[in-house]
């Protein structure tokens, strides 16, 4: 029997299958109920890489989007559209039937209890966009009969009623992640040198200076903790060694419960007498390990010479 030709052609979508030209592509349009979080949400999409714009015009709403949809840079979009629009709010779902031919798209609307609402207007003593002629409770019913139409073509319902800033990020980045971006956190390991002060950013301090002291070998004085010899040289002692896998599961520990409380970036700094030698092998190292279990580490030396 002889065998069927390959296809030269891509099968047809299926009937119903999607329009959006790339897969890779993502626009997310962030409305709701004021004081529900939006603004909260998103900086979380921005933590998540997300493109992030608050209150653009609906009239940009599809130009912005062809924009997205050829940029070689912008990947992931996310923007806020509520009820400051105004009067041409309304028109959200037909520009949205447009949006949606050119990149795929996503509605999240965040939405809380009226009592929820009311008390965090009070909490934060701002007045609700609606103006201040009403009271809040008056002015949260209109803006729900304003964002009806809005919430019937939602994607995504979040309730924030019991959720605090941290956790609204959480649920953002647990929901609308990627599985390896659950390591956002970026980490700086930075060297120095006690003699030169201690770095004023740093939120974490570890003082080395308990380790041998490459200074002392005459071979060693000129170079520094980036020269593979005087690496080897601090490593060679045991509580060289000890100290590295204290510290690594420590941070290791220490960087998920960072993340979950909506810290983006961490700097950690290993201090020895001038920050040339032992710090600045030490930051290597931790930062090697860091790496290894998937987070962003950058490794500064603010002491060794340019």
């Amino acid at each position: 029997m002889t065998p069927p030709k390959p296809a030269t052609q891509p099968p047809a979508p299926a009937k119903g299958a999607s329009n959006f030209k790339k897969p890779d592509k993502e626009l997310v349009i962030v409305t709701g109920i004021s004081g529900a979080g939006k603004a909260s949400a998103l900086k979380a999409f921005e933590d998540l890489g997300f493109h992030a714009v608050d209150n653009l015009p609906l009239e940009l709403l599809k130009e912005f989007s062809g924009l997205v949809d050829k940029s070689a840079e912008v990947e992931r979009a996310a923007i806020v559209v509520d009820v400051r629009e105004g009067a041409t709010l309304d028109r959200l779902p037909e520009i949205l039937k447009s949006v949606r031919k050119l990149l795929p798209t996503r509605v999240v609307f965040l939405d809380a209890q009226d009592a929820v609402l009311v008390r965090r207007y009070s909490e934060t003593r701002r007045p609700h966009p609606l103006g201040r002629s009403e009271t809040v409770s008056r002015s949260i019913v209109e803006e729900r009969q304003l964002l009806d139409p809005i919430r019937n073509v939602a994607d995504t319902l979040i309730d924030t009623s019991n959720f605090n800033v941290h956790e609204l990020r959480a649920h953002i980045l647990d929901r609308f992640g990627h599985e390896d971006q659950a390591k956002q956190l970026l980490v700086s390991c930075l060297s120095f040198g006690f003699k030169n002060g201690v770095p004023l950013d740093a939120d974490m301090v570890f003082d080395v200076r308990f380790l041998p002291n490459p200074h002392f070998v005459p071979e060693f004085r000129k170079l520094t903790g980036l020269d593979p010899q005087v690496a080897a040289f601090v490593r060679k002692f045991p509580q060289t060694r000890e100290f590295l896998a204290r510290v690594t599961n420590l941070m290791l520990y220490l960087l998920p419960h960072y993340v979950e409380e909506g810290k983006s970036y961490l700097t950690v700094a290993f201090g020895c007498t001038g920050g040339q030698h032992r710090s600045v092998m030490m930051v290597e190292e931790i930062a090697k390990e860091l790496k290894r279990s998937g987070y962003q580490v950058k490794a500064l030396h603010r002491d060794i010479p340019r």
